[in-house]
């Protein structure tokens, strides 16, 4: 791949990221990024196949920028369950509000665009796989609260941390980011472990 296709890619993934956060909950469409990015909408499905090969590059592309993949070696490095679990509330916690904008965008189109949906599937999958990893760390050692199925105990904590939470409680009632992390942590614990 020549340096001028690598730009116009990084070019099309930054308008597509700043669009989505602008025009949260608005349907963003190709034109709309190709005119953003200063290529036409060929260039766009030169580089992407379908607007939700679009959408899915974007998050990864956000989660690149914002270094999500060195962020999760908080969680591969845990030592126990218990660690684990909280390294998960721990990095999930303080990424939220770093992409609270796409996450926005795509939770209120998700139900009428294919595309966002796609991504956001895309999306919640990593943050479901890294849940059911604590989860099974936790089980591993024993620690796992004998109320839950292991099921269930992913299904709950995967719930616990969503985006729709942090919002509420972030956003609708008004508490600090280490409030969150901090309140969260002891629900997590308290749920969760023996």
């Amino acid at each position: 791949m020549s340096d001028s296709e690598i730009d116009t890619k990084t070019r099309i993934l930054q308008a597509s990221y700043e669009l989505m956060e602008q025009q949260q909950g608005l349907y963003v469409s190709m034109s709309y990024i190709a005119k953003a990015a200063n290529v036409s909408r060929q260039a766009v499905y030169l580089h992407f196949a379908s607007r939700a090969e679009l959408m899915i590059a974007t998050t990864r592309y956000v989660d690149d920028l914002k270094g999500l993949k060195e962020r999760l070696q908080q969680i591969r490095l845990a030592k126990s369950g218990i660690e684990n679990v909280q390294a998960c509330v721990n990095v999930w916690g303080y990424y939220i509000p770093e992409v609270y904008g796409i996450a926005k965008a795509m939770l209120m189109t998700r139900y009428s665009d294919e595309a966002m949906a796609a991504a956001w599937d895309s999306c919640m999958a990593g943050v479901r796989r890294f849940c059911k990893e604590a989860i099974i760390a936790l089980d591993r050692d024993g620690q796992l609260n004998s109320l839950w199925s292991f099921e269930v105990a992913i299904d709950l904590f995967v719930t616990m941390i969503s985006v729709q939470n942090w919002e509420q409680l972030s956003v609708e009632c008004g508490w600090s980011n280490e409030r969150y992390v901090d309140h969260m942590q002891t629900l997590v614990k308290h749920t969760f472990i023996k």
